[in-house]
């Protein structure tokens, strides 16, 4: 009967290892972030419509995949801006986190992540939320927290000065070329 690594005493890989390192972790990004770029229903939102439209969706990929390799205990080093920072003035609303949750889950299971590490996935991304949503009719960040503050510890934590480079757009993400 076959043992797991704590079974043996062994330490549990980390969820990076788990999903095989940056290239899987890049092909699963990059069909995410294709997935919804193009949803309409993510689109009907003129401020997300506006966002896919200027930003390059290879930087997007960049940063998203630096993102989750950090995340799940990768080497790699976020260097893009704080998620409140990069998605609170697109005004999403809870209706729209849950369809990107959804383009979230047929990524996942088109590339059948086992369900432990889905349900990881799902945590880490669900602790970006406050910092994402904007409660229906809410036009600004709320008045007890610092714009772009969130308790999304497991990304954000390690969040870096905007870039100044003049190739980035007020985002921090490449412009369109």
């Amino acid at each position: 009967m076959a043992q797991d690594a704590a079974d043996r005493g062994l330490p549990r890989p980390s969820l990076y290892d788990r999903l095989g390192g940056v290239y899987n972790i890049a092909t699963v990004v990059d069909d995410l972030i294709d997935r919804i770029m193009v949803d309409p229903r993510l689109n009907a939102n003129p401020r997300v419509d506006e966002a896919h439209h200027r930003v390059s969706a290879a930087g997007f990929k960049y940063y998203v995949t630096e993102m989750v390799c950090q995340a799940t205990g990768g080497p790699q080093q976020y260097s893009g801006r704080p998620m409140g920072d990069t998605h609170r003035h697109l005004m999403i609303t809870p209706d729209e986190w849950q369809v990107f949750m959804g383009d979230f889950q047929q990524t996942l299971d088109k590339f059948g992540v086992p369900q432990p590490e889905q349900d990881e996935l799902k945590a880490i991304v669900e602790s970006t939320r406050e910092a994402i949503v904007v409660a229906p009719l809410q036009e600004g960040p709320p008045a007890d927290r610092p714009r772009g503050a969130s308790n999304a510890t497991a990304i954000t934590r390690h969040s870096v000065e905007p870039s100044s480079a003049p190739e980035d757009d007020e985002n921090g993400y490449p412009r369109s070329r």
